[in-house]
């Protein structure tokens, strides 16, 4: 990750500045997540995923956005009180952003920058189709739950499509391949 990615101001979601530089040296799960989507029990298996390996240096870092037909509505506290109350989650949540469109937020700018291309991309991108949800630019975010690894050296290393659940081989093997290496 280039130095200006990591210096990008974050808004954690009780308010606080952040930078993905906060959390140099960690490997890092970033997915764009909502409330309201058919993907949300996805947040049970990155919450597994996170207490299993938080300890060795895994860093989930959850960011609401409401760009998928309106499937994050709520202001941060609901947000808050609804990851915490219906899944129990404990990874760091950070306010609602986009992330797409011209208003997108620069962190996910850079991050699409970094790997346009997603892993695991199977049948979802034509069942959004069914809905009438195209999209021009194959390199956009397709939908909530799209996932990007950052190593320890801070690079982005990989881009999982949201239908790659926390506990699918392919990120395992990538998360693992990352923590086993040093900052």
């Amino acid at each position: 990750m280039t130095q200006a990615l990591q210096q990008i101001p974050l808004v954690r979601n009780d308010g606080t500045q952040a930078t993905l530089a906060d959390y140099r040296g960690k490997v890092l799960l970033v997915v764009n997540v909502a409330s309201k989507c058919g993907l949300t029990p996805q947040y049970e298996g990155l919450e597994r995923l996170y207490e299993d390996k938080r300890g060795a240096g895994l860093e989930v870092l959850a960011f609401p956005a409401n760009n998928f037909k309106g499937q994050e509505p709520g202001t941060d506290a609901e947000i808050l009180d609804f990851c915490s109350t219906q899944y129990n989650v404990t990874f760091p949540l950070f306010s609602k952003i986009s992330v797409l469109g011209d208003d997108r937020h620069p962190l996910y700018a850079g991050l699409v920058d970094a790997q346009p291309a997603a892993t695991g991309e199977g049948p979802f991108r034509e069942r959004l189709k069914g809905y009438g949800v195209v999209r021009e630019n194959p390199a956009d975010v397709l939908w909530n739950f799209e996932k990007f690894l950052i190593g320890r050296n801070g690079e982005v290393v990989g881009r999982f499509s949201p239908d790659v659940t926390a506990d699918d081989e392919r990120l395992m093997a990538a998360i693992d391949a990352e923590l086993t290496k040093a900052a």
